[in-house]
């Protein structure tokens, strides 16, 4: 049976295509078959690199797949609407990732900005995409990429909560930047992040670890890193 993952995260811009090219890039590197899933990219026209670009650019040749692009850098069903562009449902998700857990090993849906963003005018999320594959037989755990510092507590509770809400286990937590120079708070969520969202943390990434020249070669080693032996890597708090 393939493995399905969740990629969501806190907020937007925090490291969830990072994490994902990350998690693809060792679980490739074992041998496993990986397809990347981008529900709705957003803020990109068509013929622009997007986050499945820059997940190849980081993780090598593998399977990736996109359903809905619109130009706009808003919430999906936002810029779906004023697109005029017919929106990605969470239906549509699940029987894309399910068609491609019938030739992968491992399936990585990378979500747009947090948890509870919209992605149509239902105000459909993509945390009913796991409801939607268990009724085709497949399971799906969630991965939630967090920020470092003062008020990522809250957040991440509220996220893993969230996820209870819907009976989506939480795998892990990812720190999606983590600083040259931690502060207290930073210090001291190590050990409380996990606390508060019942999950373990499973790595953090050093920030400004995949710039634009950095090729899949010299992102391997920063991906086992920065990642626990339960993704593959040799991480540890």
């Amino acid at each position: 049976m393939s493995t399905i993952l969740l990629v969501t995260g806190t907020g937007t811009e925090i490291g969830k295509t990072v994490t994902t090219a990350a998690v693809a890039a060792l679980a490739k590197a074992a041998g496993r078959g990986v397809a990347v899933l981008k529900p709705a990219q957003t803020g990109v026209a068509p013929g622009e690199p997007g986050d499945v670009d820059e997940v190849l650019r980081l993780a090598g040749e593998l399977t990736v797949s996109e359903l809905g692009r619109f130009p706009e850098p808003l919430a999906p069903a936002t810029a779906a609407a004023r697109s005029g562009l017919p929106p990605v449902t969470p239906r549509q998700v699940a029987a894309e990732a399910a068609r491609l857990a019938g030739s992968h090993d491992l399936v990585l849906i990378e979500g747009a900005g947090g948890l509870l963003v919209r992605y149509d005018a239902t105000g459909a999320t993509l945390a009913e995409v796991p409801a939607e594959l268990s009724l085709l037989g497949h399971a799906v755990e969630a991965l939630v990429v967090v920020t470092a510092g003062l008020g990522t507590l809250n957040t991440t509770a509220l996220t893993a909560e969230a996820l209870r809400a819907r009976s989506v286990p939480l795998h892990g937590l990812i720190i999606g930047s983590w600083p040259a120079e931690p502060d207290l708070a930073m210090r001291c969520n190590l050990a409380d992040l996990p606390e508060v969202a019942a999950a373990p943390l499973l790595g953090a990434f050093p920030e400004n670890s995949a710039g634009p020249t950095v090729t899949a070669d010299a992102f391997l080693p920063v991906a086992r890193a920065a990642l626990a032996p339960d993704l593959g890597g040799v991480w540890a708090p």
